[in-house]
């Protein structure tokens, strides 16, 4: 039979191990850590979202779930292609193509350096922001740029060292009333 001492060095095993496993509340968060919080893992970059971002690489491998051991969903072979970041935990991304195609990817397999793809049918790239102004280029959908600043309905782009401007219709890679500079 089990001695006293025995028994109570059991219960407390036990206490620990019940007082382990229970869930921290951002109070008891707070207190332990001396006021400061957790970061979130589901929004740990701090950034908006959503957002959009470029693909670093021209092979990303999208999963099914935010780590490794998900399986491969789809392969993204377009380097600098725009992606939406939809959704994010610890250190993977939930990005979605122009096309729809989504799934988890790594941080380090995207660049905060803002790109944008041609839409729709063949696109005029202006030397101003006007309906009117002169053309610079014609673009084909599917063609890949940058962005580089959109002020009311234009956004300046590059598109292979044709800078100029359209209208946000005629791309996708910035969100319809976005200030970007």
């Amino acid at each position: 039979m089990p001695t006293t001492s025995a028994i109570r060095r059991a219960l407390a095993v036990l206490a620990l191990a019940v007082a382990a496993l229970a869930p921290v509340t951002p109070s008891t968060a707070d207190a332990s850590e001396g006021g400061r919080r957790e970061k979130d893992p589901t929004h740990a970059s701090g950034l908006p979202i959503p957002r959009f971002v470029s693909l670093r690489s021209g092979e990303v491998n999208a999963r099914t779930g935010p780590n490794v051991r998900y399986p491969i969903e789809w392969v993204f072979t377009r380097k600098e292609m725009p992606v939406e970041i939809t959704q994010e935990f610890d250190t993977w991304r939930r990005i979605r193509d122009w096309e729809g195609s989504e799934g988890w990817v790594h941080q380090s397999m995207l660049s905060g350096k803002r790109s944008i793809v041609i839409t729709g049918d063949i696109r005029t790239v202006r030397k101003e922001p006007r309906g009117d102004a002169a053309v610079v280029a014609r673009a084909q959908p599917g063609v890949i740029g940058w962005l580089r600043k959109c002020k009311g309905e234009w956004c300046e782009v590059d598109l292979k060292g044709y800078r100029g401007w359209m209208s946000r219709g005629e791309f996708w890679g910035a969100y319809k009333d976005e200030t970007f500079e």
